[in-house]
């Protein structure tokens, strides 16, 4: 086992194209860290060049104590894990499992030992004499993981490994992957563009974008937390709602107005951000999270000064909860940052932004107790949670902290 470091690596292909800027990241020994982002962030390429198999432009990788930047990849003692499961259609389950052992001459006692050791731990050993072919695709992807873990390597690297699976077996399978990690303790890199993957299985979870680590952290803290308005659009479904507010002094305190709307700012949210007193009198990007909206009409004691209220323009009934698409005045935030956030945005969802964007109304999904009775064309007052409210400068994206 062994930690891992990336010290300022850059990665610029053949052409100039530059995939990777800078990254620095420390993985410590037995962690499960996520690497996540949209499609081209360079999640990948900082896998491979873990692996080995892209060469690094600049700076260190390391693992334990060995910088690894000039090592092949079969002399890195890692093991990796691809999305398309790379089996041999010829050979059986455990001949698959135990085909790099036997590339290194490990004396068959040995093999025999690892293969039928994952096959329990994967629950693989009725399968161990059936072609690939004669598999499910979750059965398949615990082939690729037997063949990774009788390695027995320093570290794991997965490149978004359930990606072909349907919606159900990828649940199943997140489960067992993170089993499995916390049984052996190896550390593991896991790469992904589903932010939900992200969020359950790692200990720590890196936002990519553009090439550039936009925030690491524990996924809570990501979720709570995030540091811009990148990471706060990607992280989290549905997404953070966010919407244009302006920030005006009130009775000695803080309000952000929200068109004809506004809310008070607690004070210990403002202690907690003392650089958004600075920006009195100005507009900045304000963010409520779905669950921090309920049906005020079934909240006793709701404060009216904590409310929003809009016309509900189309709801889901998930049995536990119900969402509520909910319109009211307002422009939302429409940065550079929040539409390549929002990755599950269609065309023509971003046309209707925009269009909303220049006629002042935004649109707010609130994810209300299955109790409540809204329903299409319905004006519902919205309870919002102001004690976790977050504030994000509209020129930098960045979120308002400090002073």
């Amino acid at each position: 086992m062994a930690d891992v470091q990336f010290r300022d690596v850059d990665k610029v292909y053949d052409n100039g194209v530059q995939a990777v800027f800078s990254l620095s990241l420390q993985i410590q020994d037995g962690e499960f860290l996520v690497l996540v982002g949209p499609s081209g962030c360079g999640k990948t390429t900082a896998l491979r060049m873990v692996a080995g198999l892209e060469e690094i432009t600049d700076g260190t990788i390391s693992i334990g104590d060995r910088v690894v930047n000039d090592l092949t990849p079969k002399d890195r003692d890692i093991a990796m894990v691809f999305q398309n499961y790379a089996l041999y259609p010829h050979l059986s389950v455990g001949d698959n499992i135990a085909f790099g052992l036997r590339l290194r001459k490990t004396p068959k006692k040995t093999v025999d030992e690892r293969v039928q050791w994952a096959a329990r731990l994967l629950g693989l050993t009725p399968y161990l004499d059936r072609r690939p072919k004669e598999l499910s695709g979750g059965q398949r992807q615990r082939v690729a993981m037997g063949r990774a873990i009788v390695r027995q390597p320093q570290v794991f690297l997965m490149d978004e490994p359930l990606s072909n699976l349907d919606a159900k077996l990828r649940v199943q399978m997140r489960a067992e992957i993170g089993r499995i990690q916390r049984e052996l303790k190896t550390t593991t890199i896991y790469v992904t563009h589903d932010q939900t993957e992200a969020m359950t299985m790692g200990d720590h979870v890196a936002v990519m974008r553009k090439g550039e680590l936009q925030q690491m952290d524990t996924p809570q803290k990501l979720y709570s937390d995030p540091k811009n308005l990148f990471v706060a659009s990607f992280i989290g479904s549905p997404s953070m709602n966010l919407v244009e507010a302006e920030i005006e002094r009130r009775n000695g305190g803080l309000v952000a107005k929200l068109a004809d709307q506004e809310l008070a700012i607690p004070a210990e949210v403002a202690s907690l951000r003392p650089a958004l007193a600075g920006y009195a009198g100005r507009k900045v990007a304000l963010g409520i999270r779905p669950e921090q909206l309920e049906d005020a009409s079934i909240v006793r004691d709701g404060a009216d000064g904590n409310r929003l209220r809009g016309r509900v323009l189309l709801t889901e009934a998930l049995g536990s909860e119900l969402l509520a698409h909910v319109e009211l005045s307002g422009r939302p935030v429409v940065t550079d940052d929040v539409l390549e956030g929002a990755v599950e945005l269609e065309d023509a969802m971003l046309d209707d932004l925009a269009q909303k964007a220049e006629e002042e109304r935004t649109t707010f999904v609130g994810r209300f107790d299955a109790e409540s009775e809204v329903r299409p064309d319905h004006i519902v007052d919205m309870l919002v949670d102001t004690g976790k409210l977050q504030f994000f400068d509209l020129e930098t994206g960045t979120s308002i902290r400090a002073g």
